[in-house]
């Protein structure tokens, strides 16, 4: 059974895969369309053909490797200076510069001269390339507010699963009390497992991160506890203690290994699963994309330890990267995990909307091949259009984006190279959730 069920989240994963790379590129296309670009492919995954129909002037299949897909869209980058496309030349940059302008051009028809990419005023552009990342974000916001409104998501409650029974400084790891170890304020307070504590100081709340903040903001007061205790609600009065306790990030989440001097009361709080509101999830999307962009910018100088996991044997970060192959394991992991049905399908979704969220800003990165470069290319055309307007000097016409073609190939190959250090690593020593 667990393996059926591993394969079952295998499965989820890889339909879900498959529909966003779809989705990314249906916004490609529909805009595409909308400003007149003539597309004769759109094609999801790479690799030969396993099914294709025509329709209309575009062939839509799929195709054999599931690790993206893309859209033909005829004259991407502008012929050469003289109007035409150049000879081939045998100078390796100019060879790499008028293979990608003879592609631009593969499948010109009668007619095709004013359906161009390159024709179309850089906001258009701009808006055909943005749309796929946006399909994406779209996605995962969707999703994101399906799982949090909907099924809710696991986290700490104000809750009590347990009370400390004396103050051990959190650096010192310890389980255990001393004789020279103060009384918690919490058991001297009388709290015990399974209150639920509604009230701290005045402040009425049913939010962990909140209760936390107030705990912790203040040390040496005497303060009144109200907690729902079997249905009654009971008010204790606690000395909260001053403590060494770990320390928090401006997204309310605790940082390993760092540690401040705050207010401690001395329990563990209880998990649960908690269905939020809009506003709720609107925060919780925006800590999600603050770490997302963290962990991109943070993204190289994960490389060696990576390196280490893949080839040494060194223990696989939690927060590692991970490819489509280790995705993919984790999905079928969560429906091993002994959890209700509801909340395996909750974290599948979660997986999905991350996937997306992940593709949205990779793409955004202003690097050819990716949306981002061929974005920045309008954008700075548009700019040196507008100054030559401005300055009443000579159009200097479209930005040859071609011209960078030798750069992307080198960005390319450091990709590949990268997402072949991932699947590696996602193979050999995987990131697990159980």
């Amino acid at each position: 059974m667990t393996t059926l069920m591993m394969i079952l989240g295998i499965v989820v994963f890889a339909v879900g895969l498959l529909i966003s790379i779809a989705w990314h590129e249906l916004g490609h296309l529909s805009t595409a369309k909308l400003f007149g670009i003539r597309v004769p492919q759109y094609m999801v995954g790479f690799g030969p053909t396993i099914w294709s129909r025509r329709k209309g002037e575009t062939e839509y299949g799929i195709k054999a490797i599931p690790f993206g897909g893309y859209i033909r869209m005829i004259g991407m980058f502008p012929p050469g200076p003289d109007g035409k496309l150049e000879a081939r030349s045998t100078s390796p940059w100019r060879g790499m510069i008028e293979d990608a302008r003879s592609a631009a051009f593969e499948e010109l028809k009668p007619g095709d001269e004013t359906r161009l990419f390159y024709t179309r005023k850089p906001w258009k552009r701009v808006i055909v390339m943005f749309a796929g990342p946006f399909m994406n974000l779209v996605l995962a916001v969707a999703l994101f507010l399906v799982v949090l409104m909907g099924f809710g998501v696991t986290q700490q409650t104000t809750a009590v699963s347990e009370v400390q029974k004396c103050v051990v400084p959190q650096s010192q790891a310890r389980d255990t009390c001393r004789a020279s170890d103060p009384a918690s304020p919490a058991a001297a307070a009388g709290l015990r497992a399974g209150d639920r504590i509604v009230a701290f100081d005045g402040v009425r709340t049913d939010d962990w991160n909140q209760l936390s903040d107030l705990i912790r903001s203040h040390p040496g007061e005497d303060v009144a506890i109200v907690v729902d205790r079997k249905g009654e609600e009971v008010t204790l009065h606690a000395t909260i203690a001053t403590n060494q306790v770990l320390k928090k990030d401006s997204h309310g989440q605790v940082v390993e290994g760092e540690y401040v001097t705050a207010g401690f009361l001395g329990f563990s709080a209880a998990t649960g699963v908690v269905k939020q509101d809009f506003g709720d999830s609107v925060t919780w999307m925006g800590d999600r994309v603050g770490e997302a962009v963290d962990s991109l910018a943070a993204l190289p100088g994960k490389i060696p330890a990576l390196w280490n996991a893949a080839f040494d044997g060194a223990p696989r970060e939690p927060d590692s990267p991970m490819g489509v192959v280790g995705a993919a394991r984790v999905g079928g992991e969560i429906f091993t995990l002994d959890i209700p049905p509801t909340q395996q399908l909750a974290m599948a979704l979660m997986l999905v909307a991350g996937f997306n969220l992940s593709l949205f800003l990779f793409n955004m990165l202003p690097l050819l091949p990716l949306d981002g470069g061929h974005i920045a290319g309008a954008l700075w055309e548009s700019l040196r259009r507008n100054t030559a307007r401005l300055l009443r000097r000579p159009d200097p016409g479209p930005f040859d984006v071609a011209k960078l073609m030798p750069v992307a190939y080198v960005v390319a190959g450091i990709f590949i190279c990268f997402t072949i250090l991932v699947l590696i690593a996602d193979v050999v020593n995987p990131v697990r959730i159980s």
